[in-house]
């Protein structure tokens, strides 16, 4: 797609416009032995000189990773000079519960969150069941996030229907009510049809949501555990995708090379069309990530000063 194909412009789809150097966001999975761990902090201090705008730490099904999440986003913020976000859901807690650690976050220093839904213990994309005393979803999460502390708030965005949406109209919504819960960002759920993503977000600022979104760019090398992660969330993949990674099953170099050049050239088409801001799931493998920031222009930059915890 063209700038002509579209009803909006380049620089009125992104919200906030390209950059010369664009602002690249990286997300880390929690460790969960000795050796992810190990392996988690040789991603981060490599991608670390490259100065992201933030990173962020997920969360398990079910808040099954919180305290492990709570401890690697401490970390990042002691011993780096990253500014790192939480992630934070609502399922398998009471609000209490989650209220706790939003006060936690914030008494130790973190003033970001990604909030999200989260889906229940071992079920990604399995139907989600609301507790009773709990927050029912990222909007009312959001609205208590805030209520609580001034915290930046980012949430999560699908580029496709979400599963259980009845229309991408419902989803817009959704993300206006997150917006007005206190929502300053979006970044989206991983893709791979760039057309698809622009037809979508021309309605999303049709429809007068101003927010920056960031693309979530997942660079991956196992076609088949993509297929693993895409199925349950209900992400389309493209038949060509299918096509470059054919045969490569014992080919992990080739198959290392193709990742970096599918997601080099969205990454570079989304410029084009004036997205500044691009959020990584770097799976904790750094390499492929940094190899694709170099492409766009990101290069080591000193970092900036971390602003004093209130």
């Amino acid at each position: 797609m063209t700038p002509s194909d579209s009803a909006l412009g380049p620089v009125a789809r992104a919200g906030v416009g390209g950059t010369p150097r664009p602002n690249v966001s990286f997300e880390f999975s929690p460790p969960k032995t000795p050796e992810a761990e190990e392996a988690l902090w040789e991603a981060i201090r490599r991608l670390e000189p490259l100065n992201p705008s933030f990173v962020s730490v997920t969360y398990g099904a079910g808040g099954s990773t919180r305290d492990r999440t709570h401890r690697t986003v401490l970390r990042m913020l002691q011993e780096t000079t990253l500014k790192p976000a939480a992630h934070l859901t609502c399922v398998e807690a009471s609000r209490e519960e989650v209220d706790e650690v939003i006060r936690d976050y914030w008494a130790s220093g973190i003033r970001h969150i990604v909030a999200l839904r989260g889906d229940p213990p071992g079920q990604i994309g399995g139907a989600y069941t609301p507790r009773e005393d709990g927050y029912r979803n990222a909007t009312e999460l959001t609205a208590g996030i805030r209520a609580i502390a001034p915290f930046d708030v980012t949430v999560g965005l699908y580029p496709h229907v979400h599963p259980e949406s009845p229309s991408l109209e419902h989803d817009i919504d959704v993300l206006k009510a997150k917006i007005d819960a206190g929502a300053s960002r979006a970044v989206t759920q991983f893709f791979f049809d760039v057309d698809g993503f622009l037809r979508f977000m021309d309605r999303v600022r049709k429809a007068g949501v101003t927010i920056p979104i960031s693309p979530g760019i997942m660079p991956v090398t196992n076609f088949t555990g993509l297929k693993k992660m895409a199925r349950p969330i209900g992400i389309q993949l493209p038949h060509w995708l299918a096509n470059l990674f054919e045969g490569l099953e014992k080919d992990p170099e080739t198959r290392r090379l193709i990742a970096a050049s599918v997601a080099s050239e969205m990454c570079a088409s989304l410029a084009e069309e004036g997205f500044g801001d691009f959020h990584f799931y770097t799976l904790n493998r750094p390499d492929l990530t940094y190899a694709i920031c170099r492409v766009l222009g990101v290069r080591e930059t000193p970092p900036e000063p971390k602003e004093a915890a209130a």
